[in-house]
């Protein structure tokens, strides 16, 4: 049987009454994998890499979503003066050749049939005639583009920039350091052919024609969101030629079969096909399974990022004042949003680093995780003491970053449990504070958070976040998400699954569910009414400070 037949025989036995009951979700889920065991005609596996500011990773996935070989390298951030941050892409090209060519050695018996990037936003690549790099990558916190910026803010107005591009007018975007190397390095601008983000230059690097998803594109501040085309205005006002930016297309769309002399330099099948990916906070809300209204994918990493989607894109004043970006999704026809903080598990690192190194010898000795120690006797009950946790500025919705992190309402008999657990409070107080803010700006209510990364192991943690927020929380059983979400579009660009909705149904599983406590829930709300006082009361103090 064709593949195009099994796909509408499966689409008949597929109806929304029936997806919204478990038992037949479940029935489901069982009979697409057997399909694909039952039909699949090779042995293949599909691989997501992701691009980040300071490393890279592989990882390679069968059809049924198994985890086959996974790669990683750390390249690191440059600091050449203050207030600049920047990235070598010869050194990321070098440690992504290296991670490729890692795993594909180690599936060779599944052999790598197509992969598909993620990567971070904002940082491009000056590329010249010759293919050479012209230029370090400027990354989001570089503080060059505050000139170029303003000059927009004139050209155009914060309101008008939002409804064109989506994004709340800041210089950490692409288009105003475009603009700050013309202005300052035109030596180096005027020899530029391209301007690459990372996933496009990981394309061209791949030997094919440079192409940038909806999602990625977005995050330049000059990408025409509800057109989904360069914004001529946007350039314009810029002085620069739109053509030097990849070619942009929907996620999930081959871009090209890799060329023989790069699959055999890094180790891939000969015949190995690219496809468009994604931004990573998109990609790895599909990872998490986050393509649909109401249910948003919370990344508890070092900082913590909330990706919501949407149908529509809601480019109203609230969403400008409040900092929230639109841009497209990874699936056809959503929008996603971003709400984050600068904090979440790098609080904890700070509180291990200064105050519990006793403990860390202590997990040494044990052979245990150190942070299961640092929160083993926390207390249940909130602790009466609040953290703002603007350890770093704040992020949204205020987008501070002169504000200060602050603890008050310590007492002598404040423990060092207490205080831990306050540490955490802080920051899921800022995570409610969001998403009641989010929900307001966009009309768009979140029944469910779906938690991914390095916190997400804390079930603690996870119980705390739905007892404050009165949410559904869910752990997930692939915690790498990012990668996961590439290689499935990898999937679908080559017809492996029939949609992202599919795909999504067959490899993303919840492992556990954490039900809000009512009681606990009444008294957050309590104690969230003071929380959320203690920005605005502290806003000029922390400024003078």
């Amino acid at each position: 049987m064709s593949r195009e037949k099994r796909s509408v025989s499966r689409k008949k036995t597929l109806t929304p009454e029936r997806s919204n009951c478990k038992i037949y979700r479940l029935i489901t889920k069982t009979w697409i994998t057997f399909e694909k065991f039952l039909w699949s005609d090779e042995i293949m596996s599909l691989l997501g890499l992701d691009i980040g500011t300071t490393g890279c990773k592989a990882i390679a996935f069968s059809v049924e979503g198994k985890p086959l070989a996974h790669a990683y390298r750390e390249y690191g951030v440059l600091y050449p003066r203050p207030g600049w941050a920047e990235i070598d892409p010869n050194k990321v090209w070098q440690c992504v050749s290296e991670v490729i060519s890692e795993v594909a050695h180690q599936v060779s018996g599944d052999p790598v049939k197509a992969l598909a990037v993620t990567s971070l936003g904002e940082a491009f690549v000056p590329i010249a005639e010759n293919g050479e790099t012209l230029f370090n990558s400027m990354t989001y916190v570089d503080n060059r583009g505050v000139e170029q910026m303003e000059l927009c803010d004139r050209s155009l107005g914060k309101m008008r920039i939002f409804q064109i591009t989506g994004q709340p007018l800041h210089p950490g975007y692409s288009l105003p350091k475009m603009m700050w190397l013309k202005d300052e390095r035109p030596e180096i601008f005027n020899k530029a052919r391209k301007f690459l983000l990372y996933e496009d230059f990981a394309y061209f690097k791949l030997g094919l024609e440079p192409t940038i998803d909806y999602s990625l594109a977005g995050r330049t501040m000059a990408f025409d969101v509800k057109e989904k085309k360069w914004s001529e205005e946007m350039f314009s006002v810029a002085g620069i030629d739109p053509r030097v930016m990849a070619t942009p297309r929907p996620s999930g769309e081959i871009v090209g079969e890799i060329p023989a002399s790069v699959t055999e330099e890094l180790g891939l099948p000969k015949g190995a096909i690219a496809v468009t990916g994604g931004h990573d906070q998109p990609v790895n809300a599909l990872g998490g399974g986050g393509i649909s209204e109401g249910v948003a994918v919370d990344g508890m990493g070092s900082t913590e990022c909330v990706t919501v989607g949407f149908n529509e894109p809601h480019l109203n004043e609230n969403m400008l004042a409040a900092n929230y970006s639109v841009y497209s999704h990874v699936k056809k026809g959503m929008y996603v949003s971003l709400a984050f903080s600068f904090t979440g598990g790098n609080l904890l690192r700070w509180y291990r680093d200064n105050f519990a190194l006793d403990m860390v010898k202590e997990a040494e000795r044990m052979g245990a995780d150190v942070y299961d120690l640092i929160l083993k006797n926390v207390p249940k009950e909130p602790t009466g003491v609040y953290v703002l946790p603007h350890f770093g500025g704040s992020g949204t919705p205020s987008f501070d970053p002169d504000s200060k992190g602050t603890i008050t309402g310590l007492s002598l008999g404040t423990t060092r449990d207490q205080f831990v657990k306050a540490l955490i409070e802080g920051i899921t107080y800022e995570l409610r504070l969001n998403l009641e803010t989010l929900e307001k700006a966009a009309g768009v209510k979140i029944e469910r958070l779906r938690a991914v990364g390095g916190g997400a192991k804390s079930k603690m943690w996870l119980q705390l976040k739905a007892d404050m927020t009165n949410k559904e929380v869910v752990s997930l059983a692939v915690s790498e998400c990012g990668c996961l979400g590439a290689a499935i579009l990898a999937g679908v660009g080559i017809g492996e699954y029939n949609s992202l909705d599919e795909a999504v149904e067959l490899l993303v599983s919840e492992v556990d569910l954490f039900q809000p406590d009512i009681d606990m829930h009444e008294q957050y709300t309590e104690r969230f009414a003071i929380y959320s006082d203690i920005y605005p009361t502290l806003k000029d103090i922390t400024h003078r400070i």
